[in-house]
């Protein structure tokens, strides 16, 4: 890929298919799928609903990534194979940096980065098993006194990998703390592969920062798009010398009604309901009146009551400053 890759972290419960094709209308120029468990995947039967929606692709959005978890290096290269085989997405990506409870409980995500020799098994027989490239999503380590980042990347690359994600916290610091993007620079100077800057980066000033810092190929943002795919376009803009635009009132409603559509026609009412629940109040966040509306966001039952309270919600950032909220 050429110039800076600036990618949508893959996030549980958000990073579907409208919401990456709304970040790649911003800028993005690399998505990935939600986690996709390589087991359940294989043994599964392939009409279950969860990988229906996990795997659904639009054909507006340009290829993602497949990411796939587990530990064993069968169901990891048998899933990789598969996917591959749909001639849907760009390339397959192996989460060992996932720091949920119920993921290394079962001694995948960031649970791998305990057992290296069983990291380099993984991604060697992934390497094996596709055509396409290769992309590994890692922490840090453990915790501190278990920084293998730098071996991991190291073994990553010997085994065939093409690119290196890196979340600057380890896996006991799940998201508390500041991300270390020092380390992230160790990781970058120590292989030949491109690596992609991964913690608090949520502007144009803090993406800019992380590249001085650590010299990585690209960015990857997860909690910084929540309610905010212009992220990306403010980052293109800041790389060119512009000034990176924020949204208007009337974009960010704008936004938010097209997504609940796609969620919509996608869904059906009562599914995208649930799910645009939680989009709302991250795309009003830090607005005027947020809270207050925050309150009725968790009540509603109809798509019409959504597009309804964002209208409101654009009336009221347009009304005077000293109305009530």
């Amino acid at each position: 890929m050429n110039g800076t890759i600036l990618a949508l972290a893959p996030m549980a419960g958000i990073s579907d298919w409208p919401m990456r094709t709304l970040c790649a209308e911003q800028g993005c120029n690399y998505t990935t799928t939600e986690m996709i468990s390589a087991q359940g995947f294989i043994t599964a039967p392939d009409t279950l609903r969860v990988y229906q929606y996990l795997l659904a692709v639009s054909p507006d959005e340009p290829r993602p990534v497949a990411q796939i978890f587990g530990h064993r290096e069968d169901y990891l290269s048998q899933a990789a194979a598969r996917l591959s085989d749909t001639g849907l997405f760009s390339g397959i990506d192996i989460n060992m940096g996932c720091p949920a409870q119920k993921v290394v409980t079962s001694g995948s995500g960031s649970a791998m980065m305990r057992d290296l020799p069983g990291c380099a098994r993984a991604i060697s027989a992934v390497r094996r098993a596709t055509g396409l490239p290769v992309s590994i999503k890692m922490r840090l380590g453990w915790d501190a006194e278990h920084i293998c980042a730098v071996e991991l990347a190291k073994i990553a690359e010997d085994c065939g990998a093409d690119l290196l994600t890196v979340h600057g916290r380890t896996r006991m610091q799940q998201y508390s703390g500041k991300a270390d993007w020092e380390q992230i620079a160790r990781v970058r100077e120590a292989v030949r592969i491109p690596v992609l800057c991964n913690g608090d980066i949520t502007s144009a000033e803090t993406a800019l920062e992380a590249l001085r810092i650590t010299g990585c190929a690209g960015v990857a943002i997860g909690r910084g798009a929540l309610g905010n795919p212009f992220v990306f376009a403010q980052i293109a803009a800041a790389l060119r010398g512009e000034t990176a635009a924020l949204p208007t009132d009337a974009q960010i409603v704008a936004t938010a009604i097209r997504h609940g559509k796609m969620m919509l026609a996608w869904k059906g009412e009562h599914s995208a309901v649930l799910e645009m629940r939680k989009h709302l109040c991250w795309y009003i966040h830090g607005k005027r009146g947020a809270a207050r509306l925050r309150t009725r966001i968790t009540a509603v039952d109809t798509m019409q009551e959504v597009f309804d309270l964002l209208e409101e919600f654009l009336s009221l950032q347009n009304s005077e400053p000293d109305q009530p909220a």
